[in-house]
């Protein structure tokens, strides 16, 4: 709040500081409901520039207000127009402009990584060498401001995206980013690369931000509804972190490229890429036009769409592309699956039905000079294993396990995995890693397990992962085939036929749920009250029996009833979580005949059974449009 023509200025400020408790008062009562979620106007200080204007001294009252989860703006300068005409009865001033700002420099986000240096290594530079590299290049941001604003325009790169993506205003932030590099003696780097005592790359980045997650910009847009979703952030303060989360991820990349191979490689792609698409080249010879492209060094659209037409033509010979050499042999596989009855009650004794997804999880194994490496592109994983160490991720006990019991713990491997299932998602992903490991470790080292060998290490795996398992998704991750299952010694697999194929739809919620938790919760909530609990297990039980008679005769109507009952029986036992809830309600009322959760449950997946095709991509599209993944596919037949 701007306050000009003053006799005194000091003690026009002295005024309003003893007046403090007045001004913030009658701010509030113009919020009343943003006071009572613990927001509102806090405090206030008081600034003089002397002789600042030709009118004499200028004198500026800061309000700050904490705005809770909005962005805020309006509020803000509500209550400075608010408060205008009483700040100036106590300082006898004329107040001009009153207005928010942007350098929210009260609301900061620190965001901290640490990155040892083996995980820097590549590409023909030791990890010591890109880790001094991206340090020497933060200390020319941090004291040169040419690069300074090239270097934080990186960071923004980031920032901004996620702005955009979430409805918060980008401009804001921008102009709050730079203010704040520059409010030293001169502009410099946003973030500090440093080297710790152990020798790790540490990176800070300490920015404004000021964001939003309600409102009603925010809040009509469905987009933006979606993506709230999608990032499970629950206050702007998380909203923030996140974001600061991937500035300091974007400037990281950005320098560690500059400080080995360089950025113009990735700009020149990235460029030739955007003038292919506007030469309007179609998806098929997309991106021979962008090889093409970089390889001329002219990089214009008039050169993008030449090429276009020689390939369209005829005239331009397509050079080979570089592929990966096709398997001698087809890949080790696991299966994934779906349940259809018998979720949680199976691990005590009930029967439980579950069809395979087709080739869920494939791995190969090849020889290695040293060590044992494992890989998922996928996931982002590349990792050295190493044996009899205490790890810290189930997939790295399991691995060892395995290898242990094969007697491979010595041997020099790389373990590829190609999974094409989500992750904890409920549809038997950790079952049928393992069995893909085994049965590629088998098949490079010429064991010659059986099935029945290699369902049985599967489960020692499926141990490790769920605590107390059923023997399902390993016995499912190995055969692949619609069971009635129950487990025991032998358990009981007994094959189901069906006369054509079941039309079903699974939605993921992209929570990840985490099967041995929801186990114990069970299991622990069956300890206090085990007569009821085993109640709904037997409940549970019979609906399973019946749903195989249903299966039988292809009566989709009596399945999809009972499949109802059954996640009816599900949320008594509070497996359920309020996304599966969601997908189920969207199926239901696009046509499915039943829907219910599918494995362990708090997240993971969900299964609609469908009358026909035509109503399943119904469902999967209604499910697509609030913001979920959706498959169409069949079991059975």
């Amino acid at each position: 709040i701007q306050v000009v023509d003053i006799e005194h200025p000091s003690h026009a400020q002295k005024a309003i500081l003893q007046n403090k408790e007045e001004i913030l008062n009658l701010a509030n009562s113009l919020h009343p409901r943003m006071v009572a979620r613990g927001g509102g106007a806090k405090d206030l200080e008081v600034i003089i520039h002397p002789s600042a204007t030709h009118r004499g001294d200028m004198l500026v009252v800061h309000l700050l207000v904490d705005t809770r989860d909005a962005m805020g703006a309006n509020l803000v300068n509500s209550m400075c127009e608010g408060v205008a005409s009483l700040i100036e009865k106590i300082t006898g001033g004329k107040v001009f402009l009153r207005i928010l700002s942007n350098l929210a420099d009260r609301c900061l986000v620190t965001t901290e990584c640490r990155i040892p240096t083996r995980l820097l290594a590549g590409k023909g530079y030791s990890g010591e060498e890109v880790r001094d590299g991206i340090i020497l290049a933060n200390e020319f941001a941090s004291v040169d401001p040419y690069r300074a604003a090239t270097h934080n325009k990186g960071i923004m790169n980031g920032i901004d995206a996620v702005a955009l993506a979430t409805g918060n205003d980008w401009r804001a932030i921008e102009a709050a980013a730079h203010a704040y590099a520059a409010r030293g003696q001169a502009y410099t780097s946003l973030t500090r690369w440093f080297k710790d005592d152990e020798g790790n790359l540490v990176g800070i980045l300490k920015i404004p931000m000021k964001v939003g997650i309600v409102g009603g910009p925010l809040e009509s847009n469905r987009t933006v509804k979606i993506l709230h979703r999608i990032l499970n952030v629950s206050s702007a303060t998380e909203l923030a972190e996140v974001m600061g989360a991937v500035g300091l991820a974007q400037n990281f990349a950005a320098i560690r490229a500059l400080s080995t191979e360089g950025i113009q490689k990735g700009h020149m792609t990235l460029h030739a890429r955007t003038v292919t698409m506007a030469a309007g080249a179609s998806p098929d010879i997309f991106d021979e036009v962008v090889d093409r492209l970089i390889e001329s060094g002219e990089i214009k659209v008039w050169k993008a769409r030449e090429i276009v037409e020689e390939l369209k033509s005829g005239k331009g010979k397509r050079k080979p592309r570089a592929a990966r050499p096709e398997p001698k042999k087809p890949l080790a596989s696991g299966y994934g699956k779906v349940i259809l009855f018998g979720e949680h009650a199976a691990v005590y004794g009930s029967h439980v039905i579950a069809a395979p997804i087709p080739i869920a999880i494939q791995a190969k194994v090849e020889d290695e000079d040293d060590g044992i490496h494992l890989v998922i592109p996928r996931w982002g994983v590349e990792e050295r294993l190493h044996m009899n160490v205490e790890h810290k991720h189930s997939i790295y006990q399991s691995l060892d396990l395995i290898l242990t019991t094969l007697g491979l713990q010595d041997k020099h491997m790389r373990i590829e995995i190609y999974p094409h299932i989500p992750r904890a998602m409920g549809l038997g992903g950790s079952a049928a890693l393992a069995v893909a490991i085994i049965r590629a470790l088998s098949r490079h080292y010429r064991l010659d397990l059986s099935d029945e060998e290699v369902n049985r290490l599967a489960f020692e795996s499926e141990k490790i992962v769920h605590g107390t398992p059923s023997g399902i998704d390993n016995t499912m991750a190995t055969y692949g085939r619609f069971i009635l299952f129950r487990k025991g010694d032998p358990p009981l697999m007994q094959p189901i036929e069906v006369p054509k194929p079941i039309p079903i739809v699974i939605g993921i919620t992209g929570v990840e749920s985490l099967t041995a938790k929801m186990v114990a919760n069970v299991r622990a909530a069956r300890e206090k009250n085990p007569t009821m609990y085993d109640r709904i297990f037997q409940e549970i039980d019979s609906l399973t029996l019946e749903g195989l008679k249903a299966i039988q005769k292809y009566d989709l109507e009596r399945l999809g009833d009972l499949m109802n009952i059954n996640q009816g029986l599900l949320n008594a036992l509070q497996v359920s979580s309020w996304e599966l809830e969601e997908l189920i309600e969207i199926a239901r009322k696009t046509g499915a005949l039943g829907a219910k959760l599918t494995g362990g449950g708090g997240g993971g997946a969900m299964i609609a059974l469908c009358p026909d095709e035509e109503t399943g991509e119904k469902v999967a599209a209604a499910m697509q449009r609030a913001g979920y993944r959706a498959m169409v596919t069949q079991i059975g037949g």
